[in-house]
């Protein structure tokens, strides 16, 4: 409602609200950096143009036989759906294993076993993923649950690291804060510490999501699946424009994870920090 002001002129009593409510959106957008924002808008755009570039070759290039069937449409949908779940289910299996550890490793009392449990995960890392995929379907079987099995001790590290890394650079000063609040362990490390940490956590499992998805391209080798059988087809077959083909839409597949971690990571990251 509106209410005169000295002149004469009226003052709409909502321009203030109006303000005060658009203050909080500006900052968020400030608050993100020119590399985030160069990141969030780039990456969709360029995995567009990679696409459209793509089909466009496709639908003129001379193509035989071998190459139509590998590159037809629903042969590449079942391909990409077969990656997106091995990456997917892997990582869920890192997140909720490699979080928890990385918070037990922190308490009083485990925290000395942390450079041992993380030389372990930097062992699995350090060792040729395809190497961790051979020798566990010789000894485990073929099949998608080997592959997942590798790719979880492959990705398992960043995520292990950088949840001990976030939670140890967290000042003392603000969980004794917490504590004489009355808080208990319980609420310190849910309300206090984990939220604070969550950029660094995030930051590891964006990490190991794009590891996952290009080790993923082995899984082909146990018969698990996925875009790394048209990598393998091309190489065994001598069909270049396969080989190629396979190798863009890994790496799409993973700017496309990448953009989406980056989305996420923004999305439960506390305001304020």
């Amino acid at each position: 409602m509106s209410s005169p002001a000295p002149g004469g002129a009226p003052i709409d009593a909502g321009a203030g609200r109006t303000d005060a409510e658009a203050a909080p959106k500006k900052r968020a957008r400030s608050a993100l950096s020119p590399e985030d924002r160069g990141l969030l808008f780039g990456i969709p755009i360029l995995i567009v143009l990679v696409l459209a570039g793509w089909a466009i070759w496709r639908a003129n290039a001379d193509l035989g036989d071998i190459e139509l069937r590998q590159l037809a449409w629903d042969n590449v949908a079942t391909l990409l759906w077969q990656h997106i779940k091995i990456v997917v289910i892997s990582a869920v299996i890192v997140m909720i294993t490699a979080v928890p550890i990385g918070v037990l490793l922190t308490r009083k009392g485990v925290r000395t076993a942390a450079p041992i449990v993380t030389a372990i995960a930097n062992a699995g890392q350090a060792a040729p993923v395809i190497g961790v995929i051979v020798l566990l379907a010789i000894w485990l079987g073929f099949g998608v649950p080997v592959a997942v099995l590798a790719l979880v001790i492959y990705a398992f590290l960043p995520v292990l690291a950088n949840t001990i890394t976030g939670l140890r650079s967290i000042d003392p000063a603000l969980k004794e804060s917490a504590r004489g609040m009355g808080m208990s362990p319980l609420q310190v490390l849910f309300r206090v510490e984990l939220p604070i940490a969550v950029p660094v956590i995030m930051t590891g499992a964006r990490t190991a999501l794009v590891l996952l998805v290009g080790a993923g391209a082995f899984a082909t080798f146990i018969d698990a699946g996925g875009l790394g059988s048209l990598i393998t087809t091309g190489i065994t077959l001598f069909r270049f424009s396969v080989l190629v083909s396979g190798a863009i839409f890994v790496a799409v597949l993973a700017l496309a994870i990448e953009w989406l971690a980056r989305v996420l990571e923004l999305v439960v990251k506390p305001k304020g920090l």
